[in-house]
């Protein structure tokens, strides 16, 4: 099949790999001008480092390099993606500053899709652009005002130089990890520095007690298996009988400790709920430095509240909060999360792949049950989202080969509308239409593999119950799946 991939991320870059792999004649287009999605240059913020360890986070079939940190910085992510893209071979498949302006089914199948270099047919449309699509920064009453008096309103993902915030009086929205590693950065060049949280989220340290790396907790089978899943098998089962007492014992221990460790109760920075919500939407890693900010002042947290409104006083912009205080406000950057947006496909399509909540309509997080010759990669957002990428693409080229089968269209809407209602309220709608699937990584990749009729050997998957999950684990499916198509084929 000729196949367009929209993107160049690690779903982007993995997709190629795997479908050129399995004989297909890929096209990947990129709207940025270097090989790398949400750690592109174009959207790197000063102090941009992984959540997860760099044995984690990297593709199946190539470790980051020795030289790295434990934790990578946002540039050597995306070094690290093109030295794949490299290794691979995929170079000369991937178009840059090539944005996709319009995608649209063709009468007789495919897709024919159009950048500012013309418009093409493509058998087959994968996107892989991202749910990080558009950041969302909440509308602020009086904003020409402040504007008018020198105050600068900006996402994060333009702030990409301590010299924006030199010297001048500077608020952060948001409380996740995005916010607290651009606060520490702010924090050592701005005249004051204030973190605005409508809501605080428990934060996991890199090391508890200093010893125990985090993600020998949460990295494995282990620390999901903590949380219920909509189907509890295996030794699952125990940890959550008798109303998950085990599961909500050992959570409890790992708030009590963490609590104690970053002081959280001495700075007023419990989060309200308990440590099992760290998993609602999302896990946060404690940014180095920034409890240890709030305690010397450095920085100032303004808890559960919002900004209500910008003014002018005294011929300085200022930021109104609803909590009552008005604070000096030279330049606000909102960290305060994406909106997944397809912008260049119809809204007939969209019509479509939503439901009525605006949700996904994927099945598997990759499949859209009601438009054909289209797939989606990397729609899975979990701890271990190159891996999750990659297993994406591994289903995606089973299913074109004739590998594998999907269900009826009535089976596939109940169970993805039955998993989508499951989210929303495990969430309190904070599922990302349906794209984030933590912290139930592996069991997505389980269920998956489990379609393909592919998977790791049982002694591997026992061993990740006790150590961080290995993405080289799995580096023989593609070749296997490959070799399969061929005798298929034969």
């Amino acid at each position: 099949m000729k196949i367009a991939i929209v993107g160049a991320g690690f779903a982007g870059v993995s997709s190629a790999k795997v479908l050129t792999q399995l004989g297909h004649d890929v096209t990947v287009l990129e709207k940025t001008p270097d090989i790398g999605g949400v750690w592109s240059r174009t959207r790197r913020y000063p102090g941009l480092k992984t959540q997860n360890n760099k044995g984690t986070y990297c593709l199946s079939d190539l470790k980051m390099p020795r030289s790295y940190p434990e934790w990578p910085s946002g540039e050597q992510v995306a070094d690290y993606l093109t030295s794949y893209a490299e290794k691979f071979g995929l170079l000369p498949l991937i178009r840059l500053n090539a944005e996709v302006t319009q995608a649209v089914p063709s009468a007789g199948g495919g897709w024919d899709v159009t950048t500012a270099a013309g418009t093409e047919h493509f058998d087959h449309l994968v996107l892989a652009s991202g749910i990080f699509s558009r950041p969302f920064v909440p509308p602020v009453e009086g904003l020409a005002d402040f504007e008018a008096a020198g105050g600068t309103y900006i996402p994060s993902s333009e702030f990409h130089s301590l010299d924006q915030v030199r010297g001048k009086h500077t608020v952060i929205l948001g409380y996740g990890k995005s916010a607290c590693d651009i606060t520490v950065e702010i924090a050592r060049e701005a005249a004051s520095t204030t973190v605005v949280a409508r809501e605080l989220l428990w934060k996991m340290p890199r090391k508890v007690k200093g010893v125990l790396n985090y993600k020998y907790l949460m990295l494995t089978r282990m620390g999901e298996g903590l949380f219920r899943y909509r189907a509890v098998n295996g030794a699952e089962k125990l940890l959550h009988a008798n109303d998950s007492k085990i599961a909500n014992g050992m959570l409890g221990s790992v708030e009590s400790v963490t609590t104690k460790q970053l002081r959280l109760e001495k700075l007023d920075l419990v989060p309200q709920g308990t440590f099992a919500d760290i998993a609602r939407s999302t896990v946060s890693l404690a940014t180095e430095g920034f409890f240890e900010g709030v305690t010397s002042g450095a920085i100032a947290v303004e808890r559960d509240t919002v900004i209500s409104r910008f003014l002018e006083k005294d011929g300085a912009p200022h930021a109104d909060l609803a909590n009552g205080k008005l604070i000096r406000a030279d330049i606000v950057i909102a960290a305060t999360g994406w909106t997944q947006d397809i912008p260049f496909l119809p809204q007939q399509v969209l019509d479509r792949l939503l439901d009525e909540n605006g949700d996904f309509l994927l099945y598997r997080q990759i499949h859209p049950i009601q438009v054909p010759d289209l797939s989606f990669a990397g729609y899975n957002s979990s701890f271990f989202s190159p891996l999750s990428a990659e297993v994406s693409a591994i289903w995606i080229g089973s299913y074109l080969g004739g590998h594998h089968q999907v269900p009826s269209t009535e089976k596939m809407l109940d169970e993805t509308r039955a998993r989508l209602r499951w989210m929303r309220e495990r969430t309190g709608g904070m599922h990302a239409r349906g794209t984030n699937i933590i912290p139930f990584s592996l069991h997505n990749v389980d269920e998956v593999l489990s379609d393909v009729g592919l998977d790791v050997p049982r002694r591997k998957k026992a061993k990740q119950w006790l150590v961080p999950t290995k993405p080289a684990d799995y580096r023989r499916i593609t070749p296997k799946l490959a070799r399969r198509l061929g005798a298929a084929a034969r």
